[in-house]
């Protein structure tokens, strides 16, 4: 199928508890996983893989045992196994591991400092940041499809929330109330990142797609050529091109009778794109032959590159970004902080 990328200069990002549920753990990678404040065992992995109770790791005196740690990669590993090619298992299944201890690690030290400064988030915040959640899920997709794919439940997962809205009060607590960013500061980011603020010239693009396969010969190639310049023709007619795209694409955009959205130039294979960007509005274009396979493509808007003004949106968008820079700072200070006083033992490393 055609590669391409949907999306805007600048998301707009909307800083709730709901987020900070959400994208705690994912600050790991911020904050780094092997600090020096971690206070290994001294025995070899080899000898001594878990501590002497099956300990794997130890924070503060909470435990994460071996057999937990095992039903959790496993239970990971059976989301993505369909997705990982059977040389690579090994190495997923070991990057899992430590993920997973880091995981560990960082969600007790936060744990316990909620715990310490008695934070707790009420029943009807929780609730309004399900709300919040089910307003951002993409069409048809449902609350339980999430926890399906993540294999949790609806007690687990209202912890998870509960626990994302302490910690954001955690963090909104240590800002001494500095965190919506000034007028000067949202023009000074402006000013300094106007190529930041270029959209690209872009095509809202159809497609349909006779797939090539591997081993096709001349004669497969040709049939394939000859049944793409037929639906051709029919859409010259006067044939719905959604209708066609439904029936005969072999992309997965067919579920949206073609509709590949909108599409950046340099975001696709150069045969595409050529002909894309060239054609005019809502006319039928050439068969296009790529490596994916034979194309007809319907160009249904044509946008010229331009620059994003300065308005109330990109202020308001601005200002967003701003203030998730700010708390994700002081969750890295928080972090380092309250990894630096723990007492932190990981067995076997």
């Amino acid at each position: 199928m055609v590669q391409y990328h949907k999306g805007t200069i600048m998301k707009n990002r909307n800083y709730s508890c709901l987020i900070a549920t959400f994208t705690c753990l994912v600050l790991l990678v911020v904050v780094g996983c092997n600090s020096k404040e971690e206070k290994p065992k001294a025995a070899s992995p080899s000898t001594t893989p878990v501590g002497s109770s099956g300990v794997v790791v130890e924070v503060d005196g909470t435990k994460f045992t071996h057999d937990k740690l095992e039903r959790e990669i496993r239970n990971k590993l059976a989301v993505i196994k369909d997705q990982v090619p059977a040389d690579r298992l090994q190495q997923v299944r070991t990057d899992l591991r430590k993920k997973l201890i880091d995981e560990f690690i960082l969600r007790t030290l936060l744990t316990n400092e909620v715990n310490r400064q008695r934070i707790s988030a009420t029943e009807q915040e929780v609730a309004e940041a399900i709300d919040q959640l089910k307003a951002t899920l993409p069409s048809g997709v449902t609350i339980e499809d999430i926890m399906e794919k993540n294999r949790t439940n609806e007690k687990e997962m209202r912890e998870e929330i509960r626990l994302g809205i302490r910690l954001n009060k955690l963090v909104l607590s240590t800002m001494s109330g500095k965190v919506k960013p000034t007028e000067k500061e949202v023009v000074e980011f402006y000013q300094k990142n106007k190529d930041k603020f270029k959209m690209p010239e872009t095509v809202h693009a159809c497609h349909i797609l006779i797939a090539k396969a591997p081993g096709d010969d001349d004669k497969a190639k040709a049939e394939k050529m000859a049944k793409a310049e037929n639906l051709r023709k029919q859409l010259i007619a006067g044939s719905d091109f959604a209708n066609l795209a439904r029936k005969n694409s072999d992309c997965p955009s067919r579920e949206n009778g073609g509709d590949l959205g909108i599409i950046p130039r340099g975001q696709m294979v150069k045969p595409f794109e050529d002909a894309a960007f060239s054609q005019k509005k809502d006319e039928i274009g050439p068969v296009v032959e790529t490596d994916f396979g034979y194309h007809i493509i319907q160009v249904l808007k044509h946008n010229a590159p331009q620059t994003i003004t300065l308005d109330k949106k990109t202020k308001k968008d601005i200002a967003s970004f701003l203030e998730h820079e700010k708390l994700q700072e002081v969750f890295t200070s928080l972090v380092k902080k309250l990894r630096a006083k723990a007492n932190i033992v990981v067995y076997g490393q």
